[in-house]
């Protein structure tokens, strides 16, 4: 766990800390419920916390509680103690509960969201149509986007040989993307990640031009050479994620001695650094758009 963070919304603090293991974000609970409440001290956002609790457990949200952890965070004493703290989906869910009107964009904006979700499973090109313009929305210029779109397509068919071949998603794809990545980068996608100073952020929507090509590259030559080869172990599929990784990775020197500088930079598209404000900042906006 890396060593907590302060962001602020407000005025008030919000203590969060990144979880590098899971990649995910935590937050104190008690922070964000006393900022949403209007609480005046934090023994008085301590007290509706304690209040709320209870009564999420009568609403047969037991589970949810059982799943939030503790970590010793930093109060304005100076003094570690432990900490009821949420991911992000949790967190939404606790928001939920919350009756106050600055709860109310948060639960604006998530019906919001789940009524777009079935949209796309009725019609899936909706979901085409909403990265596009969300990545418009970013900044991204269009030849950048063309070639993300392509890159999610060519990871699909990746993915879709991985399942043919009997690769297990999560764990086993991480391993396979690894081995691709550091075939071609030199670098494990989270090493990858780490140089451009990111955490939750997607590591192809932080990719250059030329990056996103190769990596497109690595993965399309992987598809292939299974579908040659059809590898039926975890380590066979290792070697042939090597591979398909090694022929991006000689194009990436060929590129980089040509034009006499390196591929791979620090470079990132954007910057996360007041997440949570940004992120109820983006929920107030598409709430105050319903009204």
């Amino acid at each position: 766990m890396s060593e907590n963070k302060i962001q602020l919304f407000e005025d008030k603090r919000i203590r969060t800390a990144w979880d590098e293991e899971k990649e995910e974000w935590l937050f104190s609970v008690v922070d964000v419920v006393g900022v949403l409440t209007n609480q005046p001290t934090p023994r008085n956002a301590s007290t509706y916390w304690a209040v709320m609790k209870k009564r999420l457990i009568d609403e047969g949200a037991d589970q949810l509680l059982t799943n939030c952890k503790q970590l010793k965070m930093k109060a304005a004493d100076g003094k570690r103690y432990n900490t009821d703290v949420a991911n992000t989906e949790q967190l939404l869910r606790i928001i939920q509960s919350v009756p106050s009107p600055k709860a109310e964009p948060f639960k604006v904006w998530l019906a919001r969201v789940g009524s777009e979700r079935i949209d796309e499973t009725v019609d899936p090109e909706l979901t085409i149509e909403r990265a596009l313009e969300t990545y418009l929305k970013k900044g991204y210029t269009r030849e950048w986007i063309n070639q993300r779109l392509q890159a999610i397509q060519v990871r699909k068919e990746l993915t879709d040989e991985w399942q043919d071949r009997g690769v297990q998603k999560g764990i086993e794809y991480a391993i396979l993307t690894d081995e691709i990545s550091k075939a071609w980068s030199g670098m494990t996608t989270r090493e990858y990640k780490r140089l451009k100073g990111l955490k939750k952020e997607n590591l192809r929507d932080n990719m250059s031009t030329l990056e996103l090509v190769l990596n497109m590259l690595a993965e399309a030559t992987t598809t292939e050479i299974s579908k040659e080869q059809k590898p039926a172990t975890l380590r066979e599929n290792k070697a042939v994620a090597k591979s398909g990784g090694e022929v991006a990775g000689i194009a990436r020197k060929e590129a980089e001695k040509r034009t006499g500088k390196p591929v791979i930079t620090s470079k990132s598209a954007v910057d996360f650094s007041h997440l949570v404000s940004n992120l109820i900042e983006d929920a107030e906006d598409k709430g105050g758009k319903q009204e």
